[in-house]
């Protein structure tokens, strides 16, 4: 009987914890939920699938859609969240992107074009998934994430070197932490729906102080200006705490060994 208990025990311990999830859309069949600005839509995509649009592919548009209430966020603001996105129906070379945002008022959209909806948003951050080249903030790429603060689209983070194509019209995964404890920001970026283990730009940053509070709404924002795309977002998960989707919680290694070890004892008591 001591053996089951043991290894009951063992196989407990290896399980990974549960987490709380506060905001998850697995599809955008309701909008219940979220505040929506502008030009911000839901839609069906060409897969016939219930997407949220946050700028269609128009010329000149700027479109949001934040959290109806605002989010206590965990110790010193920490949070992770993973969303699907896809651009596509793209006009004259498609722009300008979409951008992840934690700020502190809910009904806004900022600017069009390059400021692809985010520009102007003070008290903020901002992960942008960006596909027009707007010169030497951009890091002369149309094709390059970055990290963004307090309404800036001047990134003071950036990677130019992706492992997909923004506007390649495929599904594309973004995992985005925020450590308060350490104040580490981590953005991944994937064309599978297997979390990378490095991340794609990492940037040590105190969002408290940014933000100013912990309650704060989170989104989405778009824009679109001479060129243009449909900017969907297909699937979204927010964690108010720092907890890693798709990354299994860590085991107690110690207690594991003292079940193990009570396993052999055992073993060794009835031999």
């Amino acid at each position: 009987m001591f053996r089951i208990s043991a290894l009951a025990l063992a196989m407990s311990l290896a399980a990974p914890v549960a987490s709380a999830t506060t905001i998850l859309f697995n599809d955008f069949s309701s909008l219940a939920g979220l505040q929506l600005n502008n030009a911000a839509a839901g839609a069906t995509d060409g897969s016939s699938r219930s997407v949220l649009r946050v700028t269609p592919s128009q010329f000149s548009q700027a479109g949001s859609a934040f959290s109806t209430t605002a989010v206590t966020l965990g110790a010193n603001v920490s949070f992770s969240t993973k969303f699907a996105f896809n651009f596509n129906g793209q006009q004259a070379g498609g722009a300008d992107g979409l951008v992840f945002v934690v700020q502190t008022v809910s009904n806004t959209a900022g600017g069009i074009g390059g400021g692809i909806g985010y520009l102007g948003l003070s008290n903020s951050v901002g992960i942008e998934f960006d596909n027009w080249n707007n010169g030497g903030g951009d890091g002369n790429s149309d094709n390059h994430v970055g990290i963004d603060l307090n309404g800036s689209v001047t990134s003071v983070a950036l990677n130019t070197a992706l492992p997909v194509t923004l506007d390649s019209g495929a599904d594309l995964f973004a995992w985005i932490d925020y450590d308060g404890n350490t104040d580490q920001l981590e953005v991944r970026l994937s064309g599978t729906n297997a979390r990378p283990a490095a991340s794609l730009l990492s940037y040590n940053v105190d969002l408290a102080a940014v933000l100013g509070t912990p309650n704060a709404f989170v989104g989405f924002t778009s824009g679109t200006g001479a060129a243009a795309a449909n900017h969907d977002v297909i699937s979204w998960e927010f964690r108010d705490t720092f907890a890693p989707v798709d990354l299994p919680e860590p085991m107690s290694l110690t207690l594991l060994g003292v079940a193990l070890a009570s396993m052999g004892l055992a073993r060794r008591q009835r031999a």
